[in-house]
């Protein structure tokens, strides 16, 4: 058995080596794989969200829809359609949805900043492939209001990730409810010019269905933020 000496002992995870981790590829990147049965619907116990039709039937097992008690607060729809820069529906993407209970308590954490449970039932995270026709959903509560800097409030909102083909990074943004508690004063939305607010904030079409489209360029392009 051959010794190394300790400044030998350079490996993969050694900073000395290698330096720091450049950004690549999100991939290799399965929309229709990585979703899995359920994980689009955060209240209920349907298949909401991944795409079997994809795969063989014998495949479609990663895991089961959950059979729990739905969490309290308005049970509500998220859809929309995610566009590209030539105004075509993305169908392979994949969103990622994060978001606070209807009391407001995300992460573990509630509105006063001490560490409480979630609500019993709700995990605050969902994942959904796009269709063909590059259409999402989501089915959620609606979130409570979240600390922000100093004392204050953030305005109801969840957040999202958006992954694809061709991008380097996973693209970040926030949804926000039209005429929602608080829109005026959110520290975080109030950074964004308001010409351009438009593009944060999801409409009600009808009782509890909230439409939310993700335009990736061009004309009306959603905001997204940098990490």
């Amino acid at each position: 058995m051959m010794l190394m000496k300790a400044e030998d002992r350079l490996d993969n995870q050694s900073p000395e080596l290698f330096g720091q981790t450049p950004s690549q590829t999100v991939g290799p990147f399965f929309h229709y794989g990585l979703p899995w049965k359920g994980c689009a619907d955060l209240v209920g116990s349907s298949e909401m969200g991944a795409r079997p039709e994809l795969f063989p039937v014998a495949h479609y097992v990663l895991a089961e829809p959950a059979n729990g008690t739905a969490p309290a607060g308005e049970v509500i729809e998220i859809y929309g359609r995610v566009i590209d820069g030539n105004g075509e529906p993305v169908p392979d993407a994949m969103i990622e949805i994060w978001q606070a209970d209807a009391d407001g308590r995300c992460l573990g954490f509630d509105v006063t900043r001490e560490r409480v449970p979630l609500q019993p039932h709700f995990r605050g995270f969902g994942r959904s492939s796009t269709s063909e026709t590059g259409e999402y959903s989501f089915r959620t509560v609606r979130p409570g209001r979240v600390p922000g800097p100093g004392n204050s409030l953030q305005a109801p909102h969840i957040a999202i990730s958006v992954l694809g083909r061709g991008l380097l990074k996973r693209l970040v943004t926030r949804l926000y409810f039209t005429n929602g508690e608080g829109n005026n004063e959110d520290a975080v939305l109030s950074l964004v010019p308001e010409a351009r607010r438009q593009t944060l904030m999801a409409s009600s079409d009808r009782e509890q269905r909230w439409r939310f489209d993700i335009i990736l360029q061009g004309p009306g392009e959603t905001v997204f933020f940098q990490l």
